[in-house]
């Protein structure tokens, strides 16, 4: 990759960890190449993701305005922009850089997603259930003792009985599979409701209560769906593709 030896001095308002500029004391306002000596600015450590991408806290995000502000981002903030700079500016960079990608590959995928803001908005949601129901929890159980004794029989030798539990676990995949399926459908639809209500709620401090509501039905989801990801691994590694 060709090495640039200055950055972009195009900027976009966003929050900084400090109000003067760590190199010319010039006070910050708001945007991440300082306006005075164009030195390059660390992002607050409490800029959250989607304040990051100027995006609202909506799950049903606009991939392509995403991807366009990533680029443009990292134009500004990739280490390689600054490989000719001095070690504060190169310091700087690589963590503005990190954090970009993080935020980035957070935001791109739906779950991660879904996931990351149910812990911004965690403190709204503190009675959120975190353990599957109990139907859930006992198939599973149940599945994890039948991997364990095909695992025994595949020990000892191929037999009729290791290929019929070897079937039943083949079944079991495919049940679990189109159940998260299904998982992952309902939360899609959580996120229109969400949504729905976010931008309700911007215009005014209504639906509270609905938007906790929405929050632990998904944490709940998301919840039951890592149990399901989990014995689908084991089972995938026990009995091939």
């Amino acid at each position: 990759m060709e090495t640039r030896s200055d950055a972009p001095t195009k900027s976009r308002a966003l929050p900084m960890a400090r109000s003067m500029c760590w190199h010319c004391q010039s006070e910050v306002t708001g945007e991440y190449l300082c306006g005075q000596c164009v030195k390059v600015q660390p992002l607050s450590k409490e800029l959250d993701y989607f304040a990051c991408f100027q995006l609202p806290r909506h799950l049903n995000v606009d991939e392509q305005q995403l991807e366009r502000t990533f680029y443009e981002l990292s134009r500004t903030f990739h280490p390689d922009f600054y490989s000719t700079k001095d070690d504060t500016e190169q310091t700087i960079s690589l963590g503005n850089s990190a954090f970009l990608n993080t935020a980035y590959r957070t935001l791109k995928d739906p779950i991660q997603r879904a996931e990351y803001l149910i812990r911004l908005e965690a403190g709204a949601v503190k009675d959120i259930r975190s353990n599957p129901p109990g139907d859930l929890f006992e198939e599973i159980l149940e599945l994890q003792e039948d991997v364990e004794t095909y695992q025994d029989m595949v020990q000892q030798g191929p037999s009729p009985e290791s290929e019929q539990l070897r079937e039943k676990l083949q079944q079991e995949r495919i049940h679990l599979e189109e159940r998260q399926a299904a998982m992952e459908s309902a939360l899609r639809e959580k996120f229109h409701d969400w949504d729905r209500l976010q931008s309700e709620a911007e215009a005014s401090n209504r639906h509270r209560e609905e938007k906790t509501m929405v929050l632990r039905e998904m944490q709940e989801i998301l919840s039951n769906r890592t149990y399901v990801r989990s014995i689908l691994t084991d089972l995938v590694e026990t009995i091939g593709n």
